[in-house]
């Protein structure tokens, strides 16, 4: 029997199920006249209850064949082990006599892990064989090829027959990603075993139906989640066949980390000749770790070495870990510019997943070096142009049910100019939650003024040492290792007043603890020809430990006024004036009384003065301060805001725009002084304007005069003139960063979605790191791309003896951008101006070429120390292929 089901219906079946099953007999039977197919039995026709001439979609149930009367032939396979779902948009032919099915248009078919799609499907039952191709469409294309998917292989070809028993398949013109590259086969047997024999086939990492490049070869084997294996095999770019040859090719055919060969750039320094660089070795350890082998080499002598690895646990942690070693010659032996010097660098960071330990974490970011290296050698333009270098190392727990929380870490500072160095290790502290000890555990009603009594404590333990970088391990720099212990004991109460007002008070208790502390005296070391005595302050280091207390007490006082003014006419539609007034007063006990011991005194017979100082002076959290004061501080902070009419703004049509974020004006009066009570008048301010360019203010100015060799005396400055203040200092700076893009056009950087979108291909990892680095990679998809970034600093410092300002200026200008010359080239380029050298700071030149599954890449420095140019030709992993990126030449995410 044929049954023919009607087309343009959408057809779903199911074959297969229980053994014996048949189509329903209480099918009406017609004639099907015109059928393709020429007929050998009787047709039988479905009857049809759409309309003629009008298409439209239909669900049909699931067909399930009951047992058939006509017995099967001898040793017949037509059933399977599971059900064969199929459909077809155009139509379906069931030969129930031949045991075949015949399928057209858009056909789908999923069987167990098998899942099929193509314009063309016919099933034997009896050999349990497919066989699917395209079909031309009305212009004679051929479309709806082949695409075969079981477990993770997935194949695209012209034409295929695959068997379901023994899961063995011919395939013709076959393209199947395999890992990170693609395999093409003239002809393509599938076995048993999941294994693949290829004919006539290339291999390239080009994600496109016809390749850039490929290596091509005659036969090969593949092995699943292993490895694929070729015969002799050569290099094919732009279907011109190279000299490249190899007696036989072998590529890792698994997922993750695999391992090759680093390509180097190519180019030439002005102070250290040719170079090849970033060339090396890649290997892929494991799933979770790796290591990779760089080296560069100049023609002048010059060689550097530089080991990466990233190491990475799900759910538990990640970082990376690298260390370059570097043999710097600059210029001719035995000329004046020659210069030699070894120097080297040591990254690593490392972040601990919050899943791991949820009440602990473990983070660190380390980069140190020599202060030449970056100088020298081959590292990001940030790097270079920074002076600095940076470490830190932490870990953070809470200890007695989270009671108390614990942090201890490490940290390093130094500058490349100055060769200035900080250490500090170890740095402990321990910070108590607070405790409220009057707080019931179960609430009722308001709370009263002593249940809002709070208890903190704080401690910090710190070990620093601050050298030069020549000096760091010598022994007197540990001797001079700089180190202490504090304990800051907190009482506080807060609670608000005539309902507006919130009143603050708390008492302060200091504790530092110290293993060595300072004695001074004077000594005289001679007499000069007019016969006034010489000497010079000898400071004595005393061994022991020697703790300091102290404390204090402080009160204040603030509330928040708020002034609001309604327009009804123009653009403006309120103008609103917020001010933050607040008044505290604080007392310290004199603790540089005789009877602490904390202070004492030495007499300096040249100046005929008794001179005191403190013990704890140049220890790491000092003492206790000389003398009583209680002083009163005013401050009063202020904030003016204005609303606009907006149309961007379809909710409520307006928009907020800060006019003053903050102007401060504080001041204090200590009434426990004897003079000069009054302290500078201080005003600051900052704003932001145009939402781009930050403005900032701040001034000093004092209430006294000074005498005449500029020392302040208690004589306020209104007395001797009409003035009311006498100025000190103040400083203005203005500085904007601004990026210009075609509007409406959103980086990839920006562009969250690419973690979700299916057809990019790319780990998660691999996505998250162009996320989280968009300054290392050249985005082809934005046309032009353009930031500026501009410091200005102006500060005039009056001199009080000769009443002269001193005025300092301070700019910075740094420019970079790149356009797109045509959709695959690009230029890009980074400068800056030094105002006080009038000349450029360091600038290069970058043009990018996109080949799809290549890069290619020339940088030039033209002038300064680093002056050089480079090329580089290098393979574009897939996922950067389908997001148009292109990796920069000195970004490499180790």
């Amino acid at each position: 029997m044929l049954i023919s089901f009607a087309k343009s219906l959408e057809a779903q079946n199911v074959i297969g199920g229980e053994p014996g099953n048949t189509v329903p007999d209480s099918l009406k039977i017609h004639l099907a006249p015109g059928d393709s197919i020429t007929p050998d039995t009787e047709q039988f026709l479905l009857p049809d209850s759409i309309k003629p001439g009008r298409r439209q979609s239909a669900n049909i149930e699931p067909i399930v064949a009951r047992r058939d009367s006509v017995e099967r032939k001898s040793g017949s396979s037509f059933m399977l082990d599971a059900k064969v779902v199929y459909s077809a948009s155009d139509s379906i032919l069931l030969n129930m006599r031949e045991q075949k099915v015949y399928m057209y248009g858009d056909v789908k078919i999923s069987y167990k892990d098998i899942y099929l799609e193509a314009a063309y499907v016919d099933i034997d039952f009896k050999t349990n064989v497919l066989y699917a191709k395209g079909m031309p469409d009305s212009l004679g294309k051929i479309i709806g090829n082949p695409m075969f998917k079981e477990l993770e292989q997935n194949f695209s070809s012209k034409e295929m027959t695959y068997n379901f028993d023994t899961k063995k398949g011919r395939i013709l013109q076959v393209i199947t990603q395999e890992a990170e590259g693609f395999l093409h086969g003239e002809v393509v047997k599938k076995m048993e075993d999941n294994s693949i024999h290829i004919l006539d086939g290339k291999y390239t990492t080009c994600s496109l139906e016809h390749p850039h490049f490929e290596i091509r070869f005659k036969k090969a084997k593949v092995l699943p989640k292993d490895k694929i294996i070729t015969s002799a095999a050569w290099l094919v770019i732009e279907d011109i066949s190279t000299p490249l040859i190899l007696p036989f090719g072998f590529f890792p055919n698994k997922k993750g980390q695999a391992n090759g060969i680093l390509m180097p750039s190519y180019g030439e320094s002005a102070s250290r000749g040719f170079f090849l660089e970033n060339g090396g070795f890649y290997w892929g350890i494991n799933e979770h770790v790796d290591l990779a082998i760089r080296g560069d080499i100049y023609s002048r002598g010059s060689w550097a070495i530089r080991t990466s690895s990233q190491y990475k646990r799900r759910y538990k942690y990640s970082g990376s870990l690298a260390f370059d070693y570097a043999e710097n010659i600059e210029g001719e032996k035995g000329f004046p510019d020659y210069s030699k010097s070894s120097d080297f660098r040591v990254r690593w960071t490392h972040t601990q997943d919050p899943k791991a330990r949820p009440n602990s974490s473990f983070s660190a970011s380390v980069n140190a070096g020599t202060s030449k290296f970056n100088r020298y050698n081959n590292v990001s333009t940030n790097d270079y142009l920074n002076n600095t270098m940076n470490s830190s190392i932490s870990y953070a727990t809470t200890l007695f049910n989270g009671r108390f929380n614990l942090t201890a870490s490490a940290r390093h500072s130094q500058n490349n100019s100055t060769h200035a160095m900080s250490v500090s290790l170890p740095e402990v502290s321990i910070s108590m939650t607070k405790l409220y000890p009057f707080r019931k555990k179960i609430r009722k009603g308001d709370l009263k003024w002593f249940e809002n009594i709070s208890l903190g404590y704080n401690s910090n333990l710190s070990n620093d040492v601050n050298t030069i970088d020549s000096l760091l391990l010598r022994k007197q720099t540990l001797k001079d290792m700089n180190n202490g212990m504090k304990h800051d004991f907190t009482i506080n109460q807060t609670q608000k007043i005539f309902k507006f007002f919130s009143l603050s008070t708390s008492i302060n208790i200091y504790e530092r603890w110290y293993l060595k502390t300072y004695n001074q005296r004077w000594e005289q070391t001679g007499v000069s020809s007019t016969g006034a005595l010489l000497g010079q302050v000898i400071t004595d280091t005393v061994i022991g430990f020697k703790a300091a207390h102290y404390g204090n007490i402080s009160t204040g006082i603030n509330t928040t006024v708020y002034g609001q003014l309604n327009l009804k006419n123009g653009p403006v539609k309120a103008i609103r004036h917020v001010v933050r007034p607040s008044l505290s007063f604080s007392f310290n006990p004199d603790f540089g009384k005789k009877l602490y011991g904390y202070y004492d005194s030495y007499y300096n017979a040249a100046s005929n003065k008794e001179v005191r100082y403190s013990h704890f002076s140049g220890t790491k959290y000092g003492g206790p301060t000389d003398g009583r004061s209680g002083a009163l501080n005013l401050s009063i902070n202020n904030n003016l805001e204005m609303k606009i009419k907006s149309s961007k703004d379809t909710i409520s049509g307006e928009k907020k725009i800060k006019l003053i974020e903050s102007f401060t004006v504080n001041s204090s009066y200590d009434f426990a002084k004897d003079s000069l009570n009054l302290s500078d008048l201080s005003i600051s301010g900052r704003t932001r304007l145009f939402d781009k360019v930050d403005v900032t203010f701040a001034g000093a100015w004092s209430p006294y005069q000074v005498d005449s060799m500029g020392v302040t005396i208690n004589k306020f400055i209104w007395e001797g003139s009409k003035k009311l203040l006498r100025f000190k200092s103040n400083s203005y700076g203005v500085s904007f960063s601004y990026q210009l893009k075609p509007k409406g056009k959103k980086s990839v950087a920006e562009n969250r979605d690419i973690l979700d979108d299916p057809n990019i291909r790319g780990t998660q990892d691999e996505l998250q790191t162009i996320l989280d680095n968009p300054q290392g990679f050249v985005d082809f998809s934005i046309p032009w791309n353009l930031r500026f970034s501009y410091t200005f600093r102006l500060s005039n410092v009056r001199n009080a003896q000769t009443d002269v300002n001193t005025r300092t200026i301070t700019q910075t200008l740094n420019f970079s951008g790149d356009i797109n010359i045509t959709p695959k080239w690009k230029i890009g380029f980074n400068s800056g101006y030094d105002f006080d050298a009038k000349d450029l700071t360091y600038t290069s030149l970058d043009i990018y070429r996109d080949l799809h599954c290549w890069d290619l890449s020339f940088s030039w420095v033209p002038f300064g120390a680093r002056k050089s140019y480079m090329m580089t030709l290098k393979v574009k992993a897939t996922v950067l292929q389908d997001l148009k990126l292109t990796k920069r030449n000195n970004f490499w995410d180790y």
